[in-house]
């Protein structure tokens, strides 16, 4: 198969789709590799390093997606890039559709066979494509939080950890998956008070097991998230319903009675936030207010450490970038239950349920 890896331009962006490593392994499993010039350089990772692996340089993103059967890329493909793709093109990619009713519509338009990193699904419920970047994204959440409860930064001018004979942050995580445990981790590496809320029983039980009375735990219902968050300096929205858009948790009334110059980081936003205050920034300009508040809600924040986050995801994504370029969409998720529930847009339709019904779209599933 050839296989096609543009350059990210996404704002801030620096993430790569293949290593030089990963674009190795697919020569020598026979495939044809073509990379955008400087695809890689914001991981740093050269054209040299990519010609030594065997790929081929093209100069323009359209030379690449023109001559592509696959495109593998990180995040959606933007307007700019929609006229790019081709029927029965396989791209694969964070797609993130359950808000983007613009992007499916033009997967589907031009028949693009769509496989999205999020929602590859594994037996036990987990998500192998996801958790890399939630863990990145988890633990950049507590780091940018603390950074903008500076003074200098615009925040109230708390240290996460406190000193001794002063009190200690109080940190807020709505989630207890992988990225808020992440966070969590961070935050109590940092010294902060830790409260964890969920709806899963179970989660909150491993959760209290994994710190040993280190964090609280609490159930996720509205009065305990108004209580938490009031007493807030930081709150970390780390919130997934796998191929939903995200649940919206905090009102903008309860972020009205938060301390001024506290922090919201919420990694939900990439699936639409779960915080109705927060609405998608950028790494140019990640930050705004809202009644005193600062609100950091990039989509992309692993980007911001993309050598880390490029290696880690291809640790993860090559093992299913292999099995699509070796047996093609069909036979591949014939193969593979977990690929199977990655395939969201087929033959100009959404293939994947909670995509379709969260945006109104026909439903039509792939048939093994």
């Amino acid at each position: 198969m050839i296989i096609g890896v543009p350059k990210e331009i996404k704002i801030g962006e620096n993430r790569v789709g293949l290593t030089d490593a990963s674009v190795r392994q697919l020569i020598i499993e026979g495939h044809t590799v073509y990379i955008e010039k400087d695809a890689g350089v914001g991981s740093h990772i050269s054209n040299d390093s990519y010609e030594k692996a065997g790929a081929k340089i093209l100069p323009s993103a359209k030379d690449v997606w023109a001559e592509a059967q696959m495109i593998v890329k990180v995040k959606e493909p933007l307007p700019e890039e929609y006229n790019l793709m081709h029927e029965n093109l396989v791209l694969y990619t964070y797609l993130h559709l359950a808000p983007e009713p613009k992007l499916t519509k033009a997967l589907c338009d031009r028949k693009v066979k769509a496989i999205a990193y999020e929602t590859i699904q594994l037996e036990d419920g987990s998500l192998p494509l996801l958790t890399p970047m939630s863990e990145v994204a988890g633990r950049m959440a507590t780091q940018i939080g603390a950074t903008y409860l500076q003074k200098d930064r615009g925040g109230m001018g708390v240290l996460l950890g406190g000193v001794t004979g002063v009190e200690r942050a109080q940190v807020t995580v709505l989630g207890g998956g992988v990225v808020g445990i992440n966070a969590a981790k961070m935050a109590v590496g940092l010294g902060a008070n830790v409260t964890i809320l969920d709806v899963n029983h179970k989660r909150l039980e491993y959760l209290d097991d994994v710190f040993q009375g280190r964090i609280q735990t609490l159930y996720s219902n509205a009065h305990n998230i108004e209580e938490a968050i009031s007493q807030s300096h930081l709150v970390v929205g780390a919130v997934l319903v796998t191929g939903h858009r995200a649940p919206r948790l905090v009102t903008k009334e309860m972020v009205s009675r938060m301390m001024p110059g506290s922090v919201i980081v919420d990694v939900a936003v990439d699936q639409g936030g779960c915080i109705e205050t927060c609405k998608p920034t950028s790494h140019m300009q990640p930050t705004y207010e809202v009644d005193g508040v600062i609100h950091y809600a990039v989509p992309n924040m692993p980007g911001a450490v993309a050598r880390t986050s490029t290696y880690a995801l291809n640790n993860a994504t090559y093992k299913y970038c292999s099995m699509l370029a070796r047996y093609g969409v069909e036979e591949a998720v014939k193969k593979d239950r977990a690929l199977y529930l990655g395939l969201n847009v087929y033959n100009g339709y959404v293939a994947y349920e909670p995509v379709a019904r969260d945006l109104g779209m026909e439903y039509r599933p792939f048939k093994i």
